[in-house]
């Protein structure tokens, strides 16, 4: 055989034998990470809305590969009868944080935090500003009133009382009717402390609220004086009070008085005027 031929027949046989073993390599790494070792793990199997209870039917199970989620839960005893604390939507892994404590049941109270307490404000379309407070938005509370004490031409005062207070729910019931339907009703829960339920509960008899809605990213609380009716006219000039008008009496200007004294000197008299005043000094 002629060796110029014998060598590239060799060449070809190294450059086939290189790229075949690039294939092999690129080919094994996929089939290897398609057989990664997957988890499976209890999901949402429709839309779930806060406050609902779990049943098996609203659970279904999903495969993830890699590692899971922090507090995914694999178990459907370890979900089932627990109330839901915030939306799940379907296919969503559940986490054992956006459920309730095993026992809390569901509803608006398992979503209340330990140490906190949700509050009742009647609203209408003004209070609850004009239905923009919605769960999960954060407002302040304002009071409008006369305050003890004071007087009559006062009138009545505006305060900041509670600030960054998180609605809980709002505008319409948490629970739904048998026709699954929400169910209206004109409050709004905000979540706060007790000692703040108690400001709130006296408030709302006592005094008219008004709620206001800020940023959520807005954490600062400021000191607001308060208002009353009275600084609401400050900038408007008072007219000038009338001055009553008299004819004033003219001023008498007492006659001075003097005295005369005459001296005689032989058959020549002389008269000489002192004023008063100097007899005085």
């Amino acid at each position: 055989m002629n060796r110029r031929l014998l060598n590239i027949l060799l060449s070809a046989f190294v450059i086939a034998a290189g790229c075949s073993y690039i294939v092999f390599r690129l080919v094994g790494n996929r089939i290897s990470g398609a057989h990664q070792t997957t988890t499976r793990v209890l999901a949402a199997a429709t839309d779930i809305k806060l406050g609902s209870v779990l049943r098996d039917n609203d659970l279904t199970t999903i495969d993830i590969a890699g590692a899971l989620p922090k507090g995914a839960i694999t178990r459907r005893e370890d979900a089932i009868g627990r109330g839901v604390v915030s939306n799940l939507y379907s296919g969503e892994p559940i986490l054992d944080s956006r459920l309730a404590a095993p026992g809390s049941g569901g509803g608006l109270a398992a979503t209340i935090p330990q140490g906190m307490r949700a509050s009742a404000v009647k609203v209408n379309d003004v209070v609850g500003v004009a239905g923009f407070v919605t769960p999960g938005m954060r407002v302040d509370v304002l009071i409008s009133g006369n305050p003890p004490g004071a007087s009559a031409n006062q009138g009545p005062m505006v305060k900041t009382i509670l600030q960054n207070i998180e609605v809980l729910s709002a505008g319409t019931d948490i629970q739904r009717d048998a026709e699954g339907k929400p169910q209206q009703v004109q409050v709004v829960n905000l979540l706060v402390t007790p000692q703040q339920a108690e400001v709130l509960s006296l408030a709302s008899n006592e005094t008219h609220i008004q709620l206001v809605l800020r940023n959520p990213l807005d954490t600062q609380l400021g000191t607001p004086p308060g208002t009353g009716m009275a600084q609401l006219f400050t900038d408007v000039v008072p007219p000038p009070k009338a001055v009553a008008v008299g004819h004033k009496a003219p001023t008498v200007v007492p006659a001075s008085r003097s005295y005369m004294v005459e001296v005689f000197n032989g058959s020549k008299k002389t008269e000489t005027k002192f004023p008063a005043n100097e007899e005085k000094q």
